[in-house]
């Protein structure tokens, strides 16, 4: 077949948990596309691929959905797309129906309901290496029969997992014949079509239940997911320490390189007091951010998230939300904006507001950059009870502080809004499984990528910016102070510290929370470009710790972590809400709550502390 031939549009639909885009990244590979559909938040996953026999084919990654019949915005834009409505996507040519081999019985329903759009359809029998292992003997041929349409074997994390689906590709496929699936009855279906195909181990007990039977039990469950999360804070310390001395010695060789071959002027200021001094201040934490991370990732592909929002669903009921409300929020320790997003698997419309207005208050990893140079700068490095790293300890109490900030603002917006209704929590708790290598390395190098263009992107822009207000106008003739205190930036910073005074924040800090509204990233980076800018050391980017331990007062760097905690210092999150809620009042009710929240903790931390102190 010619490689000039138009490529074959092929759609990969299926249950949410049915390894769908691991076989998607196992297809495509590096070579993926990310954007969002037209009009809309929902993402849209695209790449391409090239079958043996040499045909071109455009893979779309489809949001996981369990029935046409959509019940959340991401199983609407699937239903769109297969139904060829949505503006601005093409129908498919084809569809890839993955299911779970050793949940057939939930997922198979979905095929049959997808199958009576008379798409040509192929059925990858997804995980079917765990199937065998659990003693579920599937025959293959008789499932094609049985659904009328071709079946294929796939193990998504092995290397040569997806061939046989790729050579299904170069085989034209049929549509499913009319009336050929039973469209009446899903359910009778699907049993006619098990007992045809599928023999099941009667006595065998399955090892999700022996697992479970520890994971979510009511006393063992919630230590062992706290004990998690603990450890998880815990090596964000302690791990990520030799890699980040890596970094920092690295950028402070080239900045005093750098420093020592340029002449005095314009060009040396922007470069060692904007950039180095900026940017450098904030690529040093970027091994703590893959480190959090992976251990999201991990959760996520192992099947332990659904279980996590089981256990908490009870406690997050009486805070006013659902369990179905954890992962959006526990999405939000990466990101406040996909968390917001992941918002609309959430049916129940006053439950799914709920829960985008109080995302904001997970501690992303954005967060992370400015606590992790605080806490460093302030909290001594030392072990606790022989093991623990105090660091860490501290880091995971502003987690658990916002996690639990979080559940008291869902409690009084239950409240003011007099609810009384009770919504069940029901969810589907995948197989347990081994991480893949691969995807977890391919979902690392994605988040690396994604905080190295915010650094090569809007932190590079701001902090240049920044350079820019701190060094213009110059100071006038025998001008004594600082040059910078004569600039925009110093005049700003010195109008507006009295607003902040109170929460002891001085000038410098009160510049830093300007620009960190562009992206919390940001607030290191400035204060590295406004110190270097104040006549310290050259080589700020590297000493910035000490030198505002030096500066600041213990009552000064707890208040503006708790200030962090609250403050909604990044305006793409309060974009974000404005496009899931369609509402400019939403966006004026979180951000007023937030700033409201932000300044009265950062006052009363900053009053209490200064008094002990």
């Amino acid at each position: 077949m010619s490689a000039q031939a138009a490529p074959l549009n092929v759609a990969l639909v299926g249950n949410p948990n049915s390894g769908k885009t691991a076989l998607f990244n196992r297809l495509t590979g590096g070579r993926q596309k990310v954007a969002n559909y037209a009009g809309v938040t929902v993402e849209r996953k695209s790449g391409r691929l090239l079958t043996p026999g040499g045909r071109r084919v455009q893979v779309l990654d489809l949001p996981g959905a369990y029935s046409l019949s959509a019940a959340s915005p991401d199983e609407a834009i699937t239903r769109d797309v297969l139904m060829g409505t949505l503006a601005g996507e093409t129908r498919p040519d084809m569809l890839v129906c993955v299911v779970d081999a050793t949940n057939l019985r939930l997922h198979l329903r979905f095929v049959l309901e997808v199958a009576a759009l008379g798409l040509p359809i192929v059925v990858a029998l997804n995980m079917v290496d765990l199937a065998r292992r659990r003693g579920i003997e599937i025959d293959t041929q008789a499932l094609s029969q049985a659904l009328g349409m071709p079946v294929v074997e796939t193990v998504a994390i092995r290397r040569n997992g997806a061939d046989s689906l790729l050579g299904q590709l170069d085989t034209p496929a049929a549509s499913p014949p009319q009336g050929g699936t039973g469209t009446g009855d899903l359910h009778a279906r699907v049993r006619e079509v098990l007992r045809a195909a599928v023999r099941t181990p009667a006595s065998q007990a399955r090892v999700d239940d022996r697992i479970d039977r520890v994971v979510l039990h009511p006393v063992v469950g919630p230590l062992l997911l706290a004990s998690l999360l603990f450890l998880m804070f815990q090596a964000v310390f302690s791990w990520a320490e030799p890699a980040m001395e890596a970094i920092e010695f690295g950028i402070g060789a080239l900045g005093e390189w750098v420093a020592g071959a340029l002449p005095e002027g314009l060009l040396h200021s922007l470069l060692v007091d904007g950039i180095f001094a900026g940017i450098g201040g904030v690529l040093v934490f970027l091994p703590q951010i893959l480190i959090l991370f992976f251990f999201i990732l991990v959760l996520e592909e192992s099947g332990y998230l659904p279980r996590a929002a089981f256990l908490l669903d009870r406690l997050m009921f009486k805070a006013g939300l659902t369990g179905r409300a954890f992962i959006p929020l526990l999405s939000s320790f990466a990101c406040a904006i996909p968390g917001i997003m992941a918002a609309r698997t959430i049916s129940d419309p006053r439950d799914r507001l709920t829960t985008i207005l109080v995302a904001p208050l997970m501690t992303c990893s954005a967060r992370l950059p400015v606590y992790a140079l605080l806490i460093a700068a302030f909290i001594p490095q030392q072990t606790v009870w022989g093991v623990f790293n105090l660091q860490g300890i501290v880091l995971f109490g502003l987690y658990v502080f916002g996690i639990v900030s979080a559940l008291v603002v869902a409690l009084v917006m239950k409240w003011l809004r007099r609810d009384r209704s009770e919504h069940a929590l029901l969810m589907e708790l995948p197989s347990y499984r081994v991480p893949h290598l691969w995807d977890l390395l391919l979902g690392l190098y994605e988040r690396a990528l994604i905080f190295l263009k915010r650094v090569g992107g809007i932190i590079l822009v701001v902090t240049i910016v920044l350079w820019f207000l701190a060094t213009f106008p110059a100071p006038p003739e025998g001008a004594t102070g600082a040059a910078i205190d004569y600039s925009f930036a110093g005049r700003l910073g010195h109008l507006i510290q009295p607003v902040f005074a109170p929460l002891g924040f001085n000038w410098q800090i009160c510049i830093a929370l300007i620009p960190g509204l562009a992206a919390r990233e940001v607030a290191v980076a400035a204060l590295g470009t406004v110190y270097s800018m104040s006549g310290e050391e050259e080589t700020v980017a590297a000493q910035l710790g000490q030198l505002i331990s030096d500066q600041w007062t213990l009552a000064t760097a707890l208040a503006l972590l708790v200030w962090y905690v609250f403050a909604p210092q990044c305006l793409s999150t309060l974009a974000t809400i404005r496009r899931e809620t369609n509402s400019w009042k939403q966006v004026g009710i979180a951000a007023g709550y937030l700033f409201g929240l932000a300044y009265l903790a950062a006052l009363l931390t900053y009053q209490i502390a200064a008094a002990l102190g």
